[in-house]
């Protein structure tokens, strides 16, 4: 969606600047904050949307599998409008939607933000069930770090757009390499 500033990024070794766009997002499964399901489409629909923009004849098949994996029975909530579901279950059924094509790569920006500490405790579980299970390289974006310690095999902390440190959780907590990632987790309490 945006042309890199710098260096190069790659999806299965092809530099994403020599891939078609359209093709490229298709194949990426993606949750925004907010869920940004379509408050005119049904959760089904919402669920079909990558897997009919592919030509996929069997994307309502795939929406209601996703749906089963998110833990919604697609029977119950396929038919149900975004504004019928609570927070986490519109948050679920981005998720489906983001899955239901079975991407190779899932991008999430604070999934679980804007939810209370229930739902969003209840939903790291299940994605962090799920992500084990399918399999799927996931890159989230969130600003708690107790969460990213949860759910990560791999913590990059950023700051002003720069990488301070990359390293699995322990080592992120047992071996700060800034004086900047060390005050962060200190600040969580994570220290």
């Amino acid at each position: 969606m945006v042309t890199p500033d710098g260096g190069t990024i790659s999806v299965d070794g092809t530099p994403t600047t020599a891939l078609d766009p359209v093709v490229l997002r298709r194949r990426i499964g993606y949750v925004p904050q907010d869920g940004g399901l379509f408050p005119h489409w049904r959760v089904w629909r919402n669920a079909a949307l990558v897997p009919w923009l592919l030509g996929n004849a069997d994307a309502p098949a795939r929406a209601g599998a996703a749906l089963q994996l998110v833990g919604l029975d697609p029977a119950m909530f396929g038919g149900r409008w975004p504004h019928q579901l609570s927070g986490g279950q519109r948050q679920r059924v981005a998720i489906a939607r983001a899955l239901a094509a079975r991407p190779g790569v899932l991008l999430l920006d604070e999934p679980f933000g804007a939810l209370d500490a229930i739902t969003r405790a209840d939903l790291r579980e299940s994605f962090r069930a799920l992500r084990r299970s399918l399999r799927v390289t996931a890159i989230l974006v969130t600003h708690d770090l107790r969460e990213a310690s949860i759910l990560a095999d791999r913590v990059a902390v950023l700051r002003h757009g720069r990488i301070e440190q990359v390293a699995p959780p322990g080592t992120l907590h047992t071996a700060p390499a800034t004086p900047y990632v060390a005050e962060l987790l200190a600040r969580a309490g994570i220290q």
